[in-house]
C-alpha cells in the first residue's frame, strides 16, 4: 500500500513552521542516511510513497522532535486533516455535502482515498453516532491507527461536528479491521 505524497507535504510544512525549515532539512538528510528511499526520490504532493517509509518518517520525526512521543502522532493526523479540508486546502471540495448522512457514508470513503491506493473505508451514521470501518490496511502500528483516528476526528470537526472518540477494533490488537466510533456532540 502507498500513501499520496500530501502527507509529506502537510508534514514539512508544519515542522517547518514549527521548529523552522532549517531544523527539517537536517532531520531529512539524516533521515536520508538512515534509509535510502529518502535519498533516492523526490517527494512531492502526487507521489506514491510506500506505507512503511511514511511510518518510518513519522516515527523518526517524532523522536526527533517530539522526544519520542507517540501521541504526537494524533496531532499530525488531525494537521492533516484540517489543512487538507479546510478553506484553500487541497481537498475542500470534498467538505461540499452538507447532510450528515451522505457526508459519512460517501465523503469519508473518498477522503481514504485521497490518500492512499488500498485498503477501503466505509462510514455509517446511526442515532448521532458516526462509526468507521477500515479495511485491508496492511500495517500493523498502534500509533498509526491513532493518526487515522485523530484524522477523522478532525475531519468531522472541519464539517461542523465536535465528537468524543473509541476505537472499538485495532489491528494491532489482532482484529481483522479498524474501526473507529464518534459519538457526537452538540457544537
Amino acid at each position: 500500500m502507498n500513501v499520496k505524497g500530501t502527507f509529506f507535504a502537510t508534514t514539512k510544512a508544519t515542522v517547518s513552521e514549527a521548529f523552522g525549515e532549517e531544523r527539517w532539512n537536517k532531520f531529512m538528510t539524516r533521515l536520508a542516511a538512515k534509509d535510502k528511499y529518502f535519498k533516492d526520490n523526490v517527494i512531492m504532493s502526487i507521489t506514491l510513497i510506500p506505507l512503511d517509509k511514511c511510518i518510518l518518517l513519522f516515527d523518526e520525526l517524532i523522536d526527533e522532535c517530539f522526544n519520542g512521543d507517540k501521541r504526537a502522532y494524533v496531532m499530525f493526523g488531525r494537521i492533516g486533516a484540517k489543512n487538507a479540508l479546510s478553506p484553500g486546502g487541497p481537498y475542500q471540495s470534498l467538505m461540499l455535502t452538507k447532510d450528515l448522512k451522505q457526508f459519512v457514508e460517501s465523503a469519508l470513503p473518498k477522503i481514504y482515498s485521497t490518500y492512499f491506493d488500498g485498503g477501503s473505508v466505509t462510514g455509517k451514521l446511526e442515532n448521532n453516532v458516526v462509526y468507521i470501518r477500515i479495511t485491508g490496511f496492511p500495517i500493523k502500528h498502534e500509533h498509526y491507527e491513532k493518526l487515522l483516528m485523530g484524522y477523522y476526528k478532525q475531519v468531522l470537526k472541519v464539517f461542523g461536528k465536535k465528537s468524543n472518540e473509541t476505537m472499538i477494533r485495532s489491528l494491532t490488537a489482532g482484529d481483522d479491521d479498524l474501526y473507529f466510533k464518534y459519538e457526537l456532540k452538540d457544537a
